[in-house]
């Protein structure tokens, strides 16, 4: 029956969520931190991805423009991943997998911070994205899954990264979106009391 379907999806995700917070708790508080520090600096928040990692760095610049949980100020933050036009100008000049590392050259600047997600760790556009910021100085945080492949090889001592447990797409998918939620819970908690 469908039923049984359903509990182990449910028990799936609920076991990886329990596993990433007992392993990489710590972690997401340092990204919150950093995070807060970007912003208190007049630095802004860039997040990409791909597929539904891009969905997921709309979300999150979304709940920072506009609110989280409390009422307060908008926080600057741009999800790399919305204007089609500069995409499809750089994918078709240039390379696809230059779509957010040019955007990252022209707006990135210290202290601002890329929020930088791939479920794989094998996006060649987020590989060319984190060495963008890092030519910008920006901060990276990434968040991954599976062993962090590339992704995780690109980041240098100071960036930090948010690996999920697991190798399921859903799983580390579901676990990011906890991880963003977090992470704005975090900011709106340090620099409002929200």
């Amino acid at each position: 029956m469908s039923i049984s379907r359903i509990e182990t999806i449910f028990t799936n995700s609920i076991a990886v969520k329990q596993k990433t917070f007992d392993s990489i708790a710590e972690q997401i508080a340092r990204a919150g931190d950093k995070m807060v520090q970007s912003l208190l600096n007049e630095g802004k928040i860039m997040a990409c991805g791909n597929g539904g990692s891009a969905a997921d760095s709309q979300h999150f610049t979304s709940e920072l423009i506009n609110r989280f949980e409390a009422e307060r100020p908008a926080l600057p933050a741009i999800a790399l991943t919305t204007d089609s036009s500069a995409i499809t100008s750089i994918a078709n000049d240039y390379h696809y997998d230059d779509i957010f590392a040019r955007q990252i050259h022209a707006l990135g600047r210290e202290p601002d911070v890329l929020l930088a997600i791939s479920t794989s760790g094998q996006s060649n556009s987020i590989v060319q994205a984190i060495e963008a910021a890092h030519e910008r100085d920006m901060s990276v945080i990434a968040l991954t899954g599976k062993d962090g492949g590339r992704v995780a090889q690109s980041l240098s001592a100071d960036d930090i990264e948010l690996r999920v447990p697991a190798e399921q797409t859903a799983r580390i998918q579901e676990t990011h979106i906890t991880i963003i939620h977090a992470l704005c819970d975090l900011i709106d908690h340090q620099l409002f009391g929200a």
